[in-house]
């Protein structure tokens, strides 16, 4: 193969006529730079000049190893440029996946920044459940992804991967605007007993909460909607079909009437999940940017009521 070295010193040669003056130009000795054509010669099998006592003089052959060489030489310097630039984050890309409540509050601020501060590179966002992304994660088909747990329903996520917490979501009370309890700052859960109430699907962690919650206050829910789309669920409320118990970040910033709970404050758990050996030079500079709009956002939100 060739060596792009001995192709640099060749381009000086061409273009000087001079073994000693292609070496002063290069910071090599004359027989430095003789040494290495002779190496370059071996390489191609053919004589790249005609040698005298006191001169060379350059072959056809030459010529044009010169004049190819110089475009090889600027595709290398353009691949180390590049390479470089994604080493320290400038170019490359990263992908990241997060769920529907994080993507409509965190994920757009975050992306913002990362797309402002690193224009060239390629960034990607994918959406789906904690188990829906976990496997990509693992794989390495994603980068990191943004994920939860409750504190009544926690998790145990695989060793292989490193996990930051991001922000702790205190769990709210949605009621209709003509509930009964619509005029208190907080409620307990179990004045609730007889209501109807709307949730997701039983299947999942936030249904798994709310049966949990209302066991620990005494009754048994009386779920009569359930859809894992939180717009929906919102929607049910304002309509006065039933209670609803949403985690922070599901909580628009348009009018709802959404009371604490009294007593302990449950929490959703937002975390960050991604292989602690994964080089992207991207990833700090997002897990940096997703906890600071976590931070962000739940500076804002109220104390929790004390009891």
């Amino acid at each position: 193969m060739l060596n792009p070295i001995h192709l640099r010193t060749l381009q000086e040669c061409v273009r000087t006529g001079s073994f000693a003056e292609a070496g002063r130009i290069l910071g090599y000795t004359a027989s430095a730079v003789s040494q290495q054509m002779v190496l370059l010669e071996r390489t191609l099998g053919a004589n790249l000049f005609e040698r005298t006592a006191r001169s060379i003089h350059c072959t056809p052959l030459a010529e044009r190893l010169a004049r190819r060489g110089r475009e090889v030489l600027g595709e290398l310097e353009t691949l180390e440029r590049e390479i470089r630039a994604m080493a320290v984050g400038e170019e490359g890309s990263l992908r990241l996946a997060s769920f529907a409540t994080a993507n409509a509050r965190v994920l757009p601020e975050v992306l913002a920044a990362l797309v402002s501060e690193r224009p060239h590179a390629r960034v990607q966002l994918d959406e789906g459940e904690p188990d829906e992304v976990l496997g990509d994660v693992l794989e390495g088909v994603v980068d990191a992804a943004v994920v939860f747990e409750y504190d009544l329903d926690p998790r145990c996520w695989p060793s292989e991967l490193r996990t930051e917490e991001l922000l702790a979501e205190p769990l709210r009370l949605a009621l209709p605007e003509q509930h009964r309890l619509a005029d208190r700052d907080s409620v307990a859960l179990d004045e609730l007993a007889e209501d109807s109430w709307i949730c997701t699907r039983d299947d999942t962690a936030g249904g798994r909460v709310l049966v949990r919650l209302a066991a620990a206050a005494g009754f048994v829910p009386n779920i009569v909607f359930r859809s894992n789309d939180y717009g929906v669920i919102r929607d049910l409320v304002v309509r006065g079909l039933g209670s609803a118990l949403l985690p922070a970040l599901a909580v628009p910033d348009e009018q709802l009437c959404v009371k604490r709970m009294s007593g302990e404050q449950p929490c959703r758990r937002v975390k960050a999940i991604y292989r602690p050996h994964n080089t992207n030079p991207l990833l700090p500079l997002a897990l940096d940017r997703l906890a600071k709009s976590c931070a962000a956002l739940s500076a804002n939100w109220p104390p929790a009521e004390p009891e």
